[in-house]
């Protein structure tokens, strides 16, 4: 299933009244990239955090690092396998999660690194038989229930959106850890996972979002990487498919610590503009994932002409750290074109930062991968999923920044 889309229709944001990311809420115009940075910047941040993702806790003083696997010979010898429980310490710890990490060997330390969250648990990504199993419900296709708990069975359930070989060949390590060791991915008034540490962050409007909790947990890790002498804490990237990327898009816009940025069809509420209303609407979002967003996105239920912003000013925050966004071509929920319409219409932020990024690049076509200038953009043939060819793309564009 293909789309043709024309290039004409990128060009006119005012059809959705797009606010303009130089403009501040006085009405001023901002033209240099100290201004971006002391004004604008923090104008934006805190205009999401309060309608759209929540407030996240401060980072914890006590967090506790526990390395209980490091094995020089993983994956048939290509490899070093790493696992850290990563803990809130207090009279009774609190196991926060399990980072799983190969680091390829042979290569010069510290290496850059893609980093990013999971959906069916550490186990699932690789077959590897030492990866521990995930210890709490994890979601298993269609009609999963909160009682799943995962088995022997699920190991290398999906390998195929996780090539570590491909990428430890690249010179790259690879990181992940499951989502739902943070926060499980169903709704339950925020009473499970790290919600329930954080009750004070609850009855409010910008109340702590399960996005917001993986992408919070997303910034722990990067806590631990900077503890960790192989890993190049300078050079990691975070990536994410679909919720997974939206994670990833608000972790990576809050954190500048993240050295690059992959959403891998986030569609709604993470790289495509809202005020389309294309695919997945506001409503949609928060009907059918309550606990994703805070609950002062709700207002916005059919009334996407009301937001005072839209995802392009979320693509605008990782400026001027590059940021590569994909779709597919089957994935019409998704709404390709608005996805690769945030990173156009991003293009003024960095442009102030002396990156012309896309601002004068039209939609491409199906497997037409389009790079330039710490922007990268593709839409590939197939459905919803993250592949190998994406995979590809990302490594080539990680090979101008991170290296």
């Amino acid at each position: 299933m293909n789309f043709l889309f024309s290039s004409a229709q990128t060009e006119q944001p005012e059809n959705y009244n797009l606010p303009d990311p130089l403009i501040l809420e006085d009405g001023s115009r901002i033209s240099t990239k100290e201004d971006w940075v002391s004004k604008r910047r923090p104008e934006i941040l805190k205009m999401l955090k309060e309608l759209m993702y929540g407030t996240a806790p401060e980072v914890p003083e006590n967090l506790k690092f526990i390395v209980f696997d490091n094995y020089s010979d993983a994956l048939d010898g290509k490899a070093v396998r790493k696992q850290v429980a990563v803990y809130i310490s207090g009279e009774t710890d609190y196991h926060l999660l399990d980072l799983l990490i190969y680091l390829p060997k042979n290569v010069q330390k510290p290496v850059p690194l893609f980093f990013g969250l999971n959906f069916q648990g550490n186990h699932a990504i690789d077959s590897d038989p030492a990866i521990r199993l995930a210890d709490k419900w994890v979601w298993i296709g269609a009609g999963g229930s909160v009682e799943n708990h995962p088995t022997e069975k699920s190991r290398g359930a999906v390998s195929g959106r996780w090539p570590v070989e491909m990428i430890l060949e690249k010179g790259y390590g690879v990181a992940t850890f499951y989502a739902g060791d943070l926060d499980p991915d169903y709704y339950d008034n925020f009473k499970n996972g790290i919600h329930a540490l954080y009750p004070e962050l609850q009855n409010r409007d910008d109340n702590f979002s399960t996005i917001g909790a993986w992408a919070w947990g997303l910034s722990r890790c990067l806590d631990y990487f900077k503890t960790d002498n192989d890993i190049d804490e300078n050079n990691v990237a975070v990536i994410g498919f679909s919720r997974m990327g939206k994670a990833a898009l608000w972790a990576g816009a809050k954190d500048e610590r993240f050295a690059m940025v992959v959403s891998n069809e986030s569609g709604g509420g993470g790289a495509a503009l809202s005020k389309r209303k294309v695919g997945e609407d506001i409503a949609g979002l928060n009907n059918g994932n309550k606990h994703w967003f805070s609950r002062s996105f709700r207002q916005f239920n059919k009334n996407e002409a009301a937001l005072p912003f839209d995802q392009h000013m979320l693509i605008s925050l990782i400026a001027p750290r590059p940021v590569y966004i994909a779709s597919a071509a089957g994935d019409p929920g998704s709404d390709p074109e608005g996805e690769f319409l945030s990173a156009k219409y991003a293009s003024p932020v960095y442009k102030l930062f002396g990156r012309k990024a896309f601002k004068k690049v039209s939609f491409p076509k199906i497997n037409q991968p389009v790079m330039k200038e710490a922007m990268g953009y593709h839409i590939r043939s197939g459905k919803h999923d993250i592949t190998r060819y994406d995979w590809e793309q990302y490594l080539k564009f990680a090979d101008y920044y991170l290296k």
